[in-house]
């Protein structure tokens, strides 16, 4: 069997989250659909206000609600209700190059991939303005430290899956910060990925963007925070134990010179001060101990759950 015919084979679904889109969803289903015509487009609201989910359905989308605001809740509920061999993940908003979808899905199934990723690459300063982009980069690279391997565009929104990345990702984001997630559940598991360039263009008139570049970037900020403590508790709370250990014994040396020249401990509270951030550092590395063996068993867990799905190879029929 030809790859090509392998790859026509595979059930595709498209998934298009979207509030408010009623300017770009129409050309955006239009686009998936003439690229990849045996695909199902997906369109999922969220709360819009205006005819979204009405053009949408003109151009033979499958629209479904969700009521809980933000993009990690829609991202939810996509994964648990649909199921097919391979997911692609875009905005409704037709900034993504859809001709790109055929060869992001060809890739993952002869490489055997669970996901690849859409690197933006602008053709107008309205698309990819300067300021995301430097936000873009300072992410990336606190992504880079934290895990000790990276994605070129973590905050990309244009992603193709494995069924096996999709059933096994516990998603709990809320909102914009569901890219960041996705980048970090990959990383976590070790899972084989990719990344290609794509054509990222400016919203066509009369769509608005909804992210909002401060408030947005600073909830991305934290997840990645949040994060990093929960997948890698011994480093979070060993640097919290090694700061706390510091500053106690950096304050007790001066006490222990005093007191080997006089016998005495003339500053009490300071002692005490120092004392108890000693304990509190040794507090910290014993929880970043037990945490890390918790966060093993847990991922022992999501490895067994990504392992229980079967593979795209799997997932076809047998050549005769």
């Amino acid at each position: 069997m030809r790859p090509e015919t392998e790859t026509a084979a595979l059930k595709v679904a498209v998934l298009l989250p979207c509030h408010n889109e009623e300017a770009a969803i129409g050309k955006t289903v239009a686009a998936f659909r003439h690229v990849l015509p045996d695909a199902t487009v997906y369109v999922y609201d969220n709360n819009s206000t205006d005819n979204t989910i009405a053009v949408a359905r003109q151009n033979n989308a499958v629209t479904r609600s969700e009521r809980l605001q933000g993009k990690g809740h829609v991202v939810r509920r996509m994964f648990a209700d649909i199921d097919a061999d391979v997911y692609i993940l875009a905005d409704g908003d037709a900034t993504y190059d859809a001709s790109a979808a055929p060869k992001m899905v060809k890739m993952l199934y002869e490489q055997g991939l669970d996901m690849v990723v859409g690197i933006r690459q602008s053709v107008s300063d309205q698309a990819y303005r300067p300021g995301h982009q430097m936000g873009n980069r300072l992410l990336n690279g606190i992504l880079a430290w934290l895990f000790g391997r990276n994605f070129t565009d973590i905050l990309s929104g244009y992603r193709v899956f494995s069924k096996r990345f999709v059933k096994s990702f516990p998603v709990l984001s809320t909102g914009f910060e569901i890219e960041t997630e996705i980048s970090v559940h990959a990383l976590a598991l070790q899972m084989p990925v990719a990344e290609i360039e794509t054509r990222y263009s400016a919203r066509p008139e009369g769509s608005f963007s909804k992210l909002s570049t401060y408030r947005d970037g600073w909830r991305i900020l934290l997840t990645i925070m949040s994060l990093f403590r929960l997948e890698r508790p011994l480093l979070f709370f060993g640097i919290i134990g090694m700061l706390l250990a510091i500053t106690g014994i950096g304050l007790a040396v001066p006490l222990m010179v005093t007191y080997c020249h006089t016998g005495l401990v003339p500053r009490l509270p300071t002692a005490l001060l120092s004392t108890g951030l000693v304990i509190l550092s040794s507090l910290s590395f014993a929880c970043g101990i037990i945490l890390d063996t918790v966060v093993y068993g847990r991922r022992e867990a999501l490895r067994l759950a990504y392992l229980a799905q079967s593979g795209l190879f799997e997932s076809q029929p047998k050549e005769r």
